[in-house]
């Protein structure tokens, strides 16, 4: 059987340190994966921790949640198959493979329909089951395997978070008329993720938002226009921008301040979407909904059909390459320190 490094958590808010292991044999259906490259999402920073900020001083913890400890994280996973289940017919020996972590129960209505993402006994890898901070990971079906033809693998690792999360969100978004913009919220690896993949979309009129500025440097290449959010006028100046205000806002941030701004700049019967988990309370007049029609969309993670559909679009060429940069697998934990003090524009993508 053999051993392996795997790369964990031992108690909330410690050190990703090494833990030699037992490399899993797969049963039944499941496939055992070598890990080459693994992504580093801002999420795993919030599961490291053990908690979500809900705000007024509540917080969501993440062991009473389900996950427990020693825990694996990581769930932005590629590599190549090594062996599978006796019942995995067909799995080519070799072969590398997307993974798509957002693994329900396989069994309740939502999955049965396809919408694992939404289902209330999740087991996803490197959030509820060993991720892809490891020499190898074991996925339950070959099902959540996705072929990458001869898309780089670095650059096509982080789709299976970042990028089918704000391609669902954006799903939400649409439609955004020609005449109309669509305001993205962080200028991190989800929010360029999304100014990418809008684009690749064809969606015309793109303004990006944040306070980094070597962030809003990087989204300018690709959005049709930036703003520094920090600036005391800010939301007016994105009234100004937007000619009145946006038919959609994708928040990747998810805090007081970029929600604040973002619904408040909304056209009457604009969409607000939210995927970002930074934390904090939202507090709305709520008479101000019906008068403004608008709505306000949770977006969670996204399909296995959607990030078909999203690497189907990659491999037309039609999505700009945003930043990633690739680091041994050993420096996990500095890499995430990396990202929680904002020193990295773009995505991190561990390789073995």
């Amino acid at each position: 059987m053999g051993t392996m490094v795997s790369y964990q958590i031992s108690e909330f808010g410690g050190r990703v340190e090494p833990v030699r292991q037992p490399i899993p044999e797969p049963v039944g259906r499941e496939v055992l994966l070598r890990v080459t490259h693994a992504g580093v999402c801002h999420s795993d920073l919030h599961i490291a921790d053990g908690y979500y900020d809900l705000g007024h001083g509540s917080r969501l913890t993440l062991g009473d949640r389900g996950i427990s400890l020693p825990h694996t994280m990581g769930h932005e996973v590629l590599g190549v198959v090594e062996r599978a289940g006796p019942d995995a017919e067909g799995v080519p020996t070799g072969a590398p493979a997307l993974v798509h972590p957002w693994i329900g129960c396989m069994n309740c209505g939502e999955c049965r329909r396809g919408q694992e993402n939404h289902c209330a006994a999740p087991q996803s890898l490197g959030v509820f089951r060993p991720g892809g901070y490891a020499e190898y990971i074991l996925v339950p079906d070959p099902k959540f395997l996705v072929d990458i033809g001869d898309l780089d693998p670095a650059a096509v690792t982080p789709y299976a978070c970042s990028g089918v999360t704000v391609y669902s969100a954006l799903k939400k978004a649409r439609p955004v008329a020609d005449d109309e913009w669509l305001v993205i919220m962080g200028c991190g690896g989800l929010g360029l993720a999304a100014i990418a993949i809008a684009a690749g979309l064809g969606i015309v009129n793109i303004l990006a938002c944040d306070i980094d500025g070597a962030k809003l440097e990087a989204a300018g290449s690709m959005a049709t226009g930036t703003l520094d959010i920090s600036r005391a006028d800010a939301l007016d100046r994105l009234r100004e921008v937007t000619g009145g205000g946006p038919r959609a806002v994708v928040d990747t941030v998810g805090a007081q301040n970029t929600s604040s701004i973002g619904i408040g700049s909304l056209v009457k019967g604009g969409r607000y979407v939210i995927v970002g988990l930074f934390g904090g309370a939202l507090e709305l007049p709520l008479p101000s909904l019906p008068l403004r029609a608008v709505s306000i969309l949770g977006s969670y993670t996204g399909s296995l059909a959607e990030l078909r559909e999203l690497i189907a679009l990659v491999k037309t060429g039609a999505i700009p390459q945003i930043p990633v940069t690739t680091r041994p697998l050993a420096e996990v934990d500095s890499a995430l320190a990396d990202l929680r003090e904002g020193r990295v524009v773009g995505r991190v993508v561990l390789t073995a």
